[in-house]
């Protein structure tokens, strides 16, 4: 199997190394003095987890950038955070849906 999973490698102050983890493994991570030892260690603990859970009949996650995304999903706030949206979007003279779209997409880059 291809490996198209999600690393990422971080330093970690707690540890005094930098650690290596993987987006659809979120329990798994690997210590290293270097970035580039954090990240082949990382992406060989996840080809021994997937081998284990092929061995154990299990199905190992799909790849994030393998899913497909309908661009919905529900959040719950509390009714006055809904109140305080509704009015701020309402303000601004656009739909709530875009004013929360426009805010997660300020926050996500």
């Amino acid at each position: 199997m291809k490996d198209q999973y999600t690393y990422r490698v971080t330093w970690s102050r707690e540890d005094g190394e930098y650690v290596g983890l993987c987006a659809e493994f979120p329990s798994l991570s690997w210590l290293a003095q270097t970035p580039e030892e954090a990240f082949s260690g990382i992406r060989r603990l996840v080809s021994d987890c997937i081998s284990d859970m092929r061995d154990e009949g299990e199905i190992a996650p799909k790849p994030i950038a393998d899913r497909t995304y309908s661009g919905k999903f529900l959040v719950r706030v509390p009714p006055e955070t809904h109140a305080a949206l509704v009015l701020r979007a309402a303000e601004q003279g656009v739909s709530l849906n875009r004013l929360v779209s426009a805010r997660l997409a300020n926050d996500s880059g």
